[in-house]
This record gives structure tokens, C-alpha cells and sequence, in this order.
């Protein structure tokens, strides 16, 4: 601590969603902070301690930026918002002594492949699996697996370049598909696919903190939108869960089963789950909260944020209450509708007027370009709603949702739809 008061790195990507609310949550914990980014980062002027660009593409190169900079300016804590500095989070605070998971344990979340190898050795449910290199490939193990298949890269995140597949002739395109959109990212664009069996079922998010080796299960968010595909774009979150406590209990075990195998020991898990009589599959486990603004949507205590729970954890602060305050709560990543430039949103005003609806905030200025999923990996903006049933939150988002109008100027067209 440097004269009594605690110091966090904050891990902040230039584009996070983020940015603002973990320095609120610093702020009213009264500790100092610094800002870790890959470009001097306009969301964090705020920040005490200034902001040290780092290479997070590279993150052994950013953890020793890392390490050099606590030498002069002692660190109590390294916090990643985002999937981008999870690894480096990890290597820094290693070398630091700070709490975290382990870097093997941290990287595993970051390779699809690495997690799914990982996790059928210890034997937790998953969808049947195979690694492979091109078409070819892809096309023997989706036969062998049999149809539909999800193809996925092993790099990527939030759903980009996750696509269904339900029959032989389509392999060949989707694979060239995931290529582009890796090449895109300026990855390569031979990098490894997984192939996955289909697991039909209601789909839900996890939301954790993993506390000296100990998962505590925060929230259960129920998916109402199915997500079939061909593209499994997230919409509307809703917790308490609505499924049978049988389920539930699946949920929470395969999660915490997925989080031990991987060796995940401290700090925010965020995990995806397809559920079926009783039982359930770990799709993924990422090592840090959940995404864009959804986290608004938790309160805990007296009205504490997730972010501020995060930065207790990471600096050992008593963590009080972490029951949720709400009866009920919910968020709605609002979808994008067709690729082009978006010129104005209307109907906010209306929407904000919806009884229940406690938040809707546009993410998108007018003039930016819009890539819808697979492509894209963003959203138009989020909605909020707090309710006395999760069947009251679900139905305000959908009211709040059709209020607003996307003028988008449809000057890119969508790719062709996969077979």
C-alpha cells in the first residue's frame, strides 16, 4: 500500500465497456488506481495513478511492463476487466504474489482447444469434441460426431465465428467463413477449429467468484431467446433461474467441476451451460465477469456492484453479503439487426418509460459501422430491468425493446446465409 491506501492495476482494453464502472467501483472503495491498456485510454482519465500502456496481444511482455511498474509504484492488486488481460493479470500477479488463478490455469480458458482437452480428462460433461485443421477435417469429424455440428475458433470470444452446421455440403463454407473472420482479427487464418456436437436444451450464464479454490455461485442467468443458430447471438438475461432445481443444482456442479479441472483458484468466473433433464454441459468458462455493461443488472449487499466485489476479492477486503439484493433482475444486449452505418436511435425516451426498466444505455454513436454476428462481436447498447418475477424483468425488456427504432444505413450487406 503506499501511504495507507490500497493500489489496483486495472487491466482496461481500449474498447472495453468497462472502463467507467470498475473506476466507480475503485473510487467508492477509496483505493488507488492505475490503468493498464493497450493505447492511452480515453475512458480513464479518472484514474489516480495514470495509465501505462502495455502490448496485451503479447502478455509476457505486459506482465514484465507490469512488474517493472510495481517496482517503483507498489501494486496490492492486478484486476482484468476483460478477456484481453486475463492472461496478463495472471503472469503479473504471480510474479507479484497477488491473488489470482494460476497462468496455466487462466491461459486454458483463452484456447477452446486447451479447455476442451483439459476438461474430458476430468471427466466434465461437455459436448463431444474434435480438434482440427481445414475443411477436410472438419468435414470427417462432423460426420464422425454427427450433424448439426457447431464450428468455433479456438481464439475468439462472444460468440464470433461460432456457427451451426446441420449437414455435409455446408462445412467447406463455414470454414472458409471462420477463416476470413480470424484473418480479419489478424490471426491466422489456419489456425485450428474445434468441431462440436450440438447439445440441445435451454441455455443459461453463470456468473461466479472463485474464492481459495471455492466456487460461489453468484447468479444463474435463465436465456429465454432460443439460440439455435446457424449464429448464437446472446439477447436477453434473466435471473433468478426459472428451470427446475434439479437443473439448477446440474448447473452449479458442472461449473464448479469445470472451474477445479481447469485449476481456476481465485478471482470472477463467467460460464456458458446447455441444460436437459437434469442434467447439463459446460460450453465455455472464461476467467472473468461477465461482459459489456451486463453486469449493472447485479447488485449485492447494500446495492455493492460486481466490479466492487471483484476489486475486494483481488485486495483480500472483507466481502460481507454476496446474496443478490434484487428479487429480480435482467439485461438485454441489444442485437444488431443488418450491417451498415447506424444513423440514430429512436424511442429511448419511450423505453426508459417502461415500467420496470431501470437502464437503457445506446453503446453505439451514430456513424459507426455495424458488423452483426459472426463477424461482429459488439452490441447497439443495453437495456435494464428489475422486477418481482423474472416473467416481470423478461417482459419488460421485450416492451422496452420494441419501443426503439435502429435508422441504419444498410450500405454493407450481410454474408450469405450458411447452408
Amino acid at each position: 500500500m503506499i501511504g495507507g491506501v490500497a493500489h489496483v492495476l486495472l487491466l482496461l482494453p481500449s474498447k472495453t465497456y468497462r472502463a467507467a464502472d470498475f473506476l466507480q467501483a475503485a473510487g467508492r472503495l477509496g483505493v488507488r488506481v492505475t490503468v493498464a491498456s493497450d493505447r492511452r485510454n480515453p475512458s480513464a482519465p479518472d484514474a489516480a495513478g495514470g495509465v501505462l500502456e502495455v502490448h496485451l496481444a503479447r502478455p509476457e511482455l505486459a506482465a514484465d511492463a507490469i512488474v517493472e511498474y510495481a517496482a517503483d509504484a507498489p501494486l496490492d492488486a492486478v484486476v482484468a476487466a476483460d478477456d484481453q488481460g486475463v492472461e496478463t493479470a495472471a503472469l503479473a500477479s504471480e510474479r507479484l504474489g497477488l491473488v489470482y488463478s494460476p497462468p496455466a490455469a487462466v491461459a486454458a480458458t483463452r484456447d477452446k482447444a486447451d479447455m476442451r482437452q483439459t476438461l474430458a480428462a476430468q471427466g466434465v460433461p461437455q459436448p463431444d469434441y474434435a480438434h482440427v485443421h481445414g475443411a477436410g477435417q472438419a468435414a470427417a469429424a462432423a460426420e464422425r460426431l454427427g450433424y448439426p455440428v457447431v464450428l468455433k475458433p479456438v481464439s475468439l470470444s462472444a460468440s464470433q465465428g461460432v456457427i451451426r452446421v446441420d449437414r455435409a455440403s455446408g462445412v467447406a463454407a463455414v470454414v472458409a467463413r471462420i477463416q476470413a473472420i480470424l484473418a480479419a482479427h489478424g490471426r491466422a487464418n489456419d489456425e485450428p477449429l474445434l468441431v462440436e456436437r450440438y447439445v440441445d436444451g435451454e441455455e443459461v450464464a453463470v456468473e461466479g467468484l472463485v474464492m481459495q479454490g471455492r466456487l460461489h455461485v453468484l447468479a444463474i442467468f435463465d436465456k429465454p431467446d432460443p439460440l439455435t443458430g446457424p449464429y448464437f447471438e446472446e439477447t436477453i438475461y434473466v435471473t433468478p433461474s426459472r428451470l427446475p432445481a434439479a437443473s439448477q443444482e446440474a448447473i452449479r456442479r458442472v461449473t464448479r467441476a469445470a472451474a477445479q479441472a481447469l485449476g481456476l483458484r481465485e478471482g470472477p468466473i463467467h460460464a456458458e451451460l446447455r441444460t436437459r433433464g437434469g442434467q447439463a454441459w459446460l460450453l465455455e468458462i472464461a476467467a472473468r465477469s461477465i461482459g459489456g455493461l451486463c453486469a449493472r443488472a447485479l447488485r449485492f449487499g447494500l446495492g455493492v456492484s460486481l466490479e466492487q466485489l471483484i476489486l475486494r476479492h483481488a485486495l483480500r477486503l472483507p466481502m460481507r453479503d454476496v446474496a443478490r439484493t434484487d428479487a429480480a433482475s435482467g439485461v438485454m444486449m441489444l442485437p444488431i439487426p443488418k450491417a451498415g452505418r447506424l444513423r440514430a436511435v429512436h424511442g429511448t425516451a419511450r423505453a426508459r418509460a417502461v415500467p420496470g426498466i431501470v437502464g437503457v444505455e445506446i453503446t453505439t454513436a451514430p456513424g459507426q459501422e455495424l458488423t452483426p454476428l459472426p463477424e461482429g462481436n459488439r452490441y447497439l447498447g443495453f437495456v435494464f430491468a428489475r422486477g418481482a418475477a423474472p416473467a416481470d424483468v423478461e417482459r419488460a425488456l421485450r416492451r422496452a425493446h420494441a419501443e426503439l427504432r435502429f435508422d441504419i444505413d444498410a450500405s454493407h450487406s450481410r454474408p450469405p446465409a450458411v447452408a
